[in-house]
């Protein structure tokens, strides 16, 4: 745990009690005392510093400094066609810690009905992940999280109102994500679309085409989606940085 995160209502004037997991990595991992600084932030809020009051029993009060903005960087919204639960539970912590300011979770022809069963899609099992995730980052900024269980829907009233460049990833495309990505960097919103294992069908990929979506190739390997979404993102923050200059 890089950043140890709170809710604005568990602020009470400068000072926050925490207990739980919280509590105990200070308690255990960190072993504070009275008098030490650490690293805090207010989810969708400020970052600053904590510094330890008193550790009574199983909980840590705190006294907050809260200072400055979490940096901006890239901007993407993540269009991910539902992987198998253990993978989704993976690509949304690596999604968070790289960045992505938004996932929608959709339905495409080789993504299984019963993947949208999952416990995981529960409001307070997809918190805990994305926590975990800004927790390693060090960032404050909640990602927002939909959930689309028909394909047909999303691309035909959802995704018109997303603003941004879109890319779609395709073992099969001509150019690379350094080719289509020019127009998308640096400062604009990106709409990056990951498919399933088995790959987009050809009407899918129609469907995203006929909206502006570019395809590009990560290469001649077939990756698995968790690395597939890693990678790109990880290439996405290389070419803002280079061009950010």
């Amino acid at each position: 745990m890089n950043l140890l995160l709170f809710d604005p209502l568990e602020l009470t004037g400068d000072e926050t009690i925490l207990t739980g997991r919280r509590a105990e990595h200070l308690i255990r991992v960190l072993r504070v005392e009275p008098g030490d600084w650490v690293r805090v932030g207010v989810i969708n809020g400020q970052l600053g510093s904590g510094r330890v009051l008193a550790v009574e029993g199983a909980s840590v009060r705190l006294a907050v400094v809260l200072d400055r903005e979490p940096g901006c960087d890239l901007d993407v919204d993540l269009i991910l066609a539902l992987p198998r639960p253990i993978m989704l539970q993976r690509i949304l912590k690596q999604a968070t810690v790289l960045g992505v300011r938004r996932f929608h979770l959709i339905r495409s022809r080789r993504v299984e009905k019963s993947f949208f069963q999952t416990p995981l899609l529960a409001a307070d099992k997809m918190r805990a992940i994305l926590v975990d995730g800004m927790e390693q980052a060090m960032d404050t900024r909640m990602p927002e999280v939909s959930i689309h269980p028909r394909f047909k829907p999303f691309v035909e009233d959802v995704l018109p109102g997303l603003d941004g460049h879109g890319l779609i990833a395709h073992p099969q495309a001509d150019g690379t994500l350094a080719d289509v990505a020019v127009a998308g960097l640096p400062g604009q919103r990106l709409l990056l679309a990951v498919g399933p294992e088995g790959g987009w069908s050809d009407y899918e990929l129609q469907c995203f085409a006929e909206r502006g979506f570019l395809t590009f190739t990560m290469g001649r390997r077939i990756l698995h989606v968790d690395t597939a979404v890693v990678s790109v993102l990880a290439q996405l923050q290389l070419l803002y940085d280079l061009r950010n200059r």
